[in-house]
């Protein structure tokens, strides 16, 4: 529920949008959206699981004939019809829902996305054609390894690497998915000054409740000193992409 809380807060505030923090990586092996962009036709239909304020999503709006992104959040939904008015994007919809429960006709999409957030793997292979292809970028439980540790808590903190990768490429296979793909990268990421890293740790739920232990802001501070460098504070962005196609029916 705190969570979940977070969340609306985040989606009444401006989505997902980190367009005004400062940081570079240096090892990111792909961009997910310009990924997916490679795989869509100009008249595919595509779903967006989870796509929060929207901001990302409307990058596959060029290469496509309609993009519906669904998220479960009202207040990100709110954001992302707002960004879509503001990119003046015709093919892009957004709609409240569940991803467990999704309410679209069997085999309606040529490909499903999803990043950053939990789906159902058997919900997605039900709403794709077959032989339609989904994309998932996930966060690895080795991200911000070193800002976890200093905090003593955070998203999977303590929890094996590798866990979630392996659950959901299990979960893929139930559904009916075949020539699962699975790419990883661990980059270097840099934030130019305390106030990106602050904005990213209050805008994210990579620290818990950040702020709100007495301790957080000393921890925060020597956190910087500890990993200041030339080229920014530095810490980590692991992440893993899942490729998959649903499987062609049987003659």
């Amino acid at each position: 529920m705190d969570e979940q809380r977070f969340y609306e807060k985040l989606g009444k505030a401006n989505g997902w949008d980190f367009s005004t923090l400062k940081s570079e990586s240096e090892g990111a092996a792909w961009d997910f959206y310009r990924e997916a962009a490679n795989y869509s036709a100009p008249g595919s239909i595509v779903l967006d699981i989870g796509t929060g304020g929207g901001e990302n999503v409307m990058k596959l709006a060029e290469s496509c004939a309609l993009v519906v992104g669904i998220d479960l959040s009202e207040a990100m939904v709110e954001t992302a019809r707002s960004n879509g008015e503001k990119a003046n994007c015709p093919n892009v919809r957004f709609l409240q829902m569940a991803a467990e429960s999704l309410h679209f006709p069997e085999g309606f999409f040529d490909m499903a996305t999803s990043r950053h957030c939990p789906y159902d793997a058997a919900e997605a292979a039900r709403v794709l054609k077959a032989g339609g292809i989904f994309l998932s970028q996930q966060v690895s439980e080795g991200d911000k390894e070193n800002l976890k540790q200093a905090f003593g808590r955070g998203q999977a903190f303590g929890q094996r690497d590798g866990m979630l990768k392996e659950r959901y490429i299990i979960e893929l296979e139930e559904a009916g998915f075949s020539d699962i793909e699975c790419h990883d990268y661990d980059a270097a990421e840099y934030y130019q000054e305390p106030e990106d890293l602050l904005f990213l740790l209050q805008h994210t739920p990579i620290i818990p409740n950040f702020g709100e232990e007495p301790q957080d802001m000393e921890t925060f501070n020597k956190f910087i000193l500890q990993n200041q460098t030339s080229k920014g504070i530095r810490t980590n962005s692991k992440r893993f992409l899942l490729k998959a196609y649903k499987k062609e029916q049987e003659k």
